[in-house]
C-alpha cells in the first residue's frame, strides 16, 4: 500500500490550485488516519495481538477526491466492535484465547474454560467494545482541527504564501 502523493513538479497556472488542494488534503488525511489508527489500536482489547495487528489505514482516490480509511479486513473485528447476539461460537479460537489470556497449559483445563465461555456467549452474546466509534467520538474535534489547518494552508499557498 502506497500512501504517497506525487505532486506535479512545475504545475501550470490552471493546475496549481488542484495540485495544492490535493497535496494539502493528502497531508491532512495522512495525519488524521495515522492518529485514528493509533488510537483505535490502543482501544482494541488484545490477548494475542492479532486483532490489533489487523487494523490499518490507507488513502485512496475516489471520483470526488480522496478517501482515508481506518479498518480491518478480519471479519471478527466487527463482532469485537459491535458485540453479538447469543450464539454458540466455535471452540478452537476460544481455546487459543484461553491459552494466551490465562496462561493455562493443561489441555483439559483449556477445553473446559473454552466450553464455559462458549456457553455464556450462547446464553448472553457478547458486548461490543466500540473501539472504532468511541475513538471517533473522542477524536472528531482533533480531526476537524487537522482539516481546518489544511484549509488554512491551502488558502495561504493559493495566496502566494508557503504555510
Amino acid at each position: 500500500m502506497n500512501l504517497e502523493l506525487t505532486p506535479t513538479p512545475r504545475p501550470d497556472l490552471a493546475s496549481a490550485p488542484t495540485a495544492i488542494l490535493n497535496a494539502e488534503l493528502h497531508r491532512a488525511l495522512l495525519e488524521a488516519t495515522a492518529l485514528l489508527e493509533r488510537e483505535v489500536k490502543d482501544a482494541t482489547p488484545t490477548a494475542t495481538g492479532l486483532t490489533r495487528a489487523s487494523i490499518g489505514s490507507f488513502i485512496t482516490e475516489i471520483p470526488d477526491g480522496l478517501l482515508g480509511v481506518v479498518g480491518s479486513a478480519q471479519p471478527h473485528v466487527e463482532y469485537v466492535e459491535l458485540g453479538t447476539r447469543p450464539h454458540f461460537p466455535p471452540l478452537e479460537p476460544i481455546q487459543d484465547w484461553v491459552r494466551v489470556k490465562f496462561g493455562i497449559s493443561e489441555q483439559s483445563e483449556i477445553e473446559a474454560a473454552a466450553l464455559a465461555i462458549a456457553r455464556k456467549i450462547a446464553a448472553r452474546g457478547t458486548l461490543g467494545v466500540g473501539m472504532f466509534h468511541r475513538t471517533w467520538a473522542r477524536l472528531e474535534p482533533q480531526v476537524q482541527a487537522i482539516f481546518s489547518r489544511a484549509a488554512d494552508r491551502i488558502v495561504a499557498r493559493m495566496a502566494g504564501g508557503q504555510a
